[in-house]
């Protein structure tokens, strides 16, 4: 139910939703903001806490915006209305859909993440941009890894732009953030391999076994992974490549070798 139409972008409520676009605001509230009816419906089925949901009728087809009142209404979320001036001075991107959720950031530890017997995990470590490790996001949940673990705490897990380029997967994936040893410390008591991707190693990734428990570790282009996880990889593997260039997007490096882990564990193969 609508509790209230705004039509100023000097509200209050407006206000304070236009602060979250800053990292440090957002991580001070440990709030983020949804831009999209995907996204959003991605969230509610995760169980994130939702705070409010900002809607514009304008910009919602009108039985499309009917339904999508009546399902938050279930989940008695405070629904505000705006007009189309102010939801566009809120929204960000090139797709606006009428919908922008406030909502509590998921916070994980590493003790958290559930594993099974045989887990397979993604490991990013200097992944900034919110492109990049949205669509590393998307390959995950893609390919049924058990959780994703970042080791940067300059990465902004929770920026818009990371949740809207992950189409909602970073509420289907658990996502953890780490120092490098703590993380390691946890891999090894766990006794997950650590693969990493070094684009000078001779061995190429389909000659590493992925059967076992394993956690694939990815740096960014620019910077590739550092000294600490140079030295305390437990196999070092490279994706052959033909042409001048010599470098693939992160997120490609990622759903190649997940992937050929995938291939590896749904064939019972054990490369050794």
């Amino acid at each position: 139910m609508v509790s209230e139409k705004i039509t100023s972008v000097k509200n209050e409520g407006i206000k304070d939703v236009l602060a979250l676009r800053e990292r440090r605001k957002r991580d001070a509230a440990s709030l983020t903001l949804i831009d999209g009816i995907r996204e959003f419906e991605a969230a509610l089925e995760a169980g994130v806490a939702v705070q409010k949901v900002y809607l514009c009728p304008e910009l919602i087809e009108r039985k499309g915006a009917s339904a999508l009142e009546a399902k938050i209404s279930k989940h008695n979320i405070q629904i505000l209305e705006t007009s189309k001036a102010v939801f566009e001075r809120i929204s960000f991107g090139d797709r606006v859909e009428g919908i922008l959720a406030v909502i509590k950031q998921p916070r994980r530890t590493l003790q958290d993440l559930k594993l099974g017997r045989n887990p397979l995990l993604v490991i990013v470590e200097s992944v900034e941009k919110p492109g990049n490790l949205g669509a590393v996001l998307r390959t995950c949940d893609a390919a049924g890894v058990d959780g994703l673990i970042v080791c940067d705490g300059r990465t902004d897990v929770y920026n818009p732009n990371v949740i809207r380029a992950s189409l909602g997967a970073v509420f289907m994936v658990p996502v953890v953030a780490g120092e490098n040893q703590q993380v390691l410390d946890f891999l090894k008591s766990r006794q997950i391999r650590v693969i990493g991707t070094f684009p000078d190693s001779k061995k190429s990734y389909l000659k590493a076994d992925y059967s076992v428990p394993t956690a694939i570790l990815l740096g960014s282009e620019q910077e590739g992974l550092s000294p600490f996880w140079q030295k305390n990889a437990d196999d070092k593997v490279q994706i052959e490549m033909s042409g001048k260039v010599n470098s693939l997007n992160v997120s490609t490096t990622a759903a190649i070798i997940a992937y050929e882990a995938v291939r590896q564990r749904q064939a019972g193969l054990n490369i050794n």
